[in-house]
């Protein structure tokens, strides 16, 4: 097997984009939702979290003045601000923010801070209005028509942020980058290894052209095409592949390799192999254990396919030949006793 490298032999992170390849907590696509905003009077709070990039169209209007492809509220006649307030579609350590102001050039606020709080439950926003929320950005100054990035030191774990702006204005995304943190007790004995709700990430791949492996672990089916993960086309004899880091140590016992929306660009075939990285070494192919032989894939398809038993993994690498799409990685298997103990210390030190 080939170890996780590029043509250079070097291995191959995430752009720029994905710094870290930490998945926006946020996003729509992993179930956020924007449950509070004092005012939306010219654009809509849910455009704050939507996954598509922003656009721009110069001829619409509406009954209240130009369509904006984001949150914008009136201007402010009176002292105070502006807050909206989104539950994280996945709690967890929040490491990056970016306040997306892209459009908004005569009207986007001069300046804004970001708070975060951890809940149990589902609470109100009334309830939340109560809690004890902690600085993620300060008070800070915003350029319009850009992309605001903020880093942030890890902290607590978070459930919801809260976006204020100075005074006023208009605010096109906000994206909540950070390690999701899985609630122990919420995990079935048998879970889905790969998804990112339950703290699986993609630490590196081969090619990411079109758009982001970090796709392939997003709940839900896919969309479109776009939803998924798709590379260049290749020219040479090599194949593309992407390493992800599950969730938990576990056990794999079935695979699902989704091909759906890829008709004319799914790849050929494709292998999964693991590694236990805690008593192995990534770049040591002799470290590496078969999960699946290399099996045919037929577009536009979920393929399911049962794993015998191997040992205990930590990551797992898709290859897939010669290159193409995949809308979504499933693996679905049982934690290790070690391994849920990690993951409830974890809960503990960020709780």
């Amino acid at each position: 097997m080939n170890v996780p490298a590029d043509e250079a032999g070097t291995v191959t992170g995430m752009s720029s984009e994905d710094k870290q390849a930490w998945p926006d907590l946020a996003g729509r696509a992993l179930g956020g939702s924007v449950i509070y905003a004092n005012d939306e009077l010219f654009a809509e709070r849910e455009n704050l979290i939507k996954p598509e990039e922003p656009v721009f169209r110069p001829h619409t209007f509406g009954h209240k003045g130009k369509i904006m492809d984001g949150w914008e509220t009136r201007r402010r006649r009176e002292p105070g601000s502006d807050a909206a307030i989104i539950r994280l579609g996945c709690g967890g350590v929040v490491r990056r923010v970016v306040v997306d102001t892209s459009w908004f050039t005569g009207n986007y606020p001069p300046e804004v801070s970001v708070e975060a709080c951890g809940a149990e439950g589902y609470p109100s926003p009334a309830d939340l209005a109560e809690a004890a929320w902690t600085t993620l950005v300060p008070r800070s100054p915003v350029a319009g028509d850009a992309r605001n990035d903020f880093e942030v030191e890890p902290g607590q774990r978070a459930t919801h942020v809260r976006l204020t702006m100075f005074p006023d204005g208009g605010v096109a995304r906000l994206r909540v980058y950070g390690e999701p943190v899985p609630d122990p007790r919420l995990l079935p004995a048998t879970i889905d290894l790969a998804a990112l709700e339950n703290g699986a990430v993609v630490t590196g791949c081969s090619n990411m052209f079109y758009s982001s492996p970090a796709n392939l672990l997003l709940p839900g089916q896919a969309r479109v095409m776009g939803d998924g993960w798709e590379t260049s086309r290749r020219r040479d004899d090599g194949n593309d592949w992407v390493l992800v880091q599950l969730a938990v140590p576990s056990v794999i016992e079935l695979a699902e390799l989704d091909t759906s929306h890829f008709k004319g660009n799914a790849p050929g075939s494709a292998t999964l192999r693991g590694i236990d990285a805690r008593t192995g070494l990534l770049d040591d192919p002799t470290d590496w254990f078969d999960l699946l032989p290399q099996v045919r894939l037929s577009p536009d398809t979920r393929h399911r396919f049962g794993v015998s038993v191997v040992p205990v993994a930590t990551h797992v690498r898709l290859d897939i030949f010669p290159d193409g799409g995949m809308a979504r990685l499933r693996l679905w298997g049982s934690p290790t006793a070690d391994g849920l103990a990690a993951l409830q210390t974890r809960w503990d030190e960020t709780g």
